[in-house]
């Protein structure tokens, strides 16, 4: 049971973080908190987990929140704005990869006792990394793009609805480009499927549990 509320306490935080950064620092704070969790999310999804009686990679909660950020430019400022978000965390992943690969070639000094858990961790992310940048630029775009549609055509209105099927929408393509890249030949396929069936259900009960926030985005609404 301490794994399921573990994750309910993460999922809870990490979106009470988004909605403190928006409000000490507005657009900023969304954009640093964009860049803090493609890095979390992509160290945190090399651990697997059980929760809820079914195995999973943990980043699903942390990269959500992603999801919540860009929805929230985008209903309060502008598909612009959101799309920024975007490229942000796309450079940030990027250039994470290429420090660390560069960071772990060096030799350690003899006195070092933690260089060769640090390799086994970003020795994996470039691979990582890759699936992450294809399915994040893809699906964070599209999700971009369809709430900005969906909200062109309801205007103020069902903002629920566009909140939940955009992005729904787009963490099945997300999860499905990922887990593909990311762990066939790692993992067998029955526990391929499970991390993505896991996965999906997951990023699915997010998806609901973010509305609120999106709501509560909207009375502290910062130019």
């Amino acid at each position: 049971m301490i794994n399921e509320l573990l994750w309910i306490g993460l999922l809870l935080t990490s979106f009470f973080i988004v909605i403190l950064a928006y409000r000490l620092f507005g657009l900023t704070g969304l954009y640093i908190w964009t860049a803090i969790s493609v890095i979390l999310a992509n160290i945190q999804v090399m651990k697997t987990i059980q929760v809820f009686g079914l195995v999973t990679a943990m980043g699903n909660v942390i990269y959500s929140s992603l999801f919540l950020v860009t929805d929230i430019i985008n209903e309060n400022h502008s598909k612009k704005d959101a799309q920024k978000a975007v490229w942000i965390g796309f450079f940030v992943l990027i250039t994470t990869t290429i420090i660390m690969q560069i960071s772990i070639q060096f030799i350690p000094d003899k006195s070092d006792f933690l260089s060769e858990h640090i390799t086994a961790i970003f020795d994996f992310l470039p691979r990582i990394a890759f699936a992450s940048l294809i399915a994040y630029l893809i699906s964070q775009s599209h999700d971009v793009w369809f709430y900005a549609k969906l909200k062109k055509r309801h205007k103020t209105k069902y903002l629920w609805l566009r909140n939940n099927l955009s992005t729904i929408t787009s963490q099945l393509i997300d999860n499905t480009i990922f887990t593909l890249i990311a762990f066939v030949g790692i993992f067998s396929w029955s526990v391929i499927g499970q991390i993505f069936l896991t996965s999906f259900i997951l990023k699915v009960i997010v998806a609901a549990c973010d509305t609120p926030f999106v709501y509560l985005s909207k009375k502290i609404k910062i130019k």
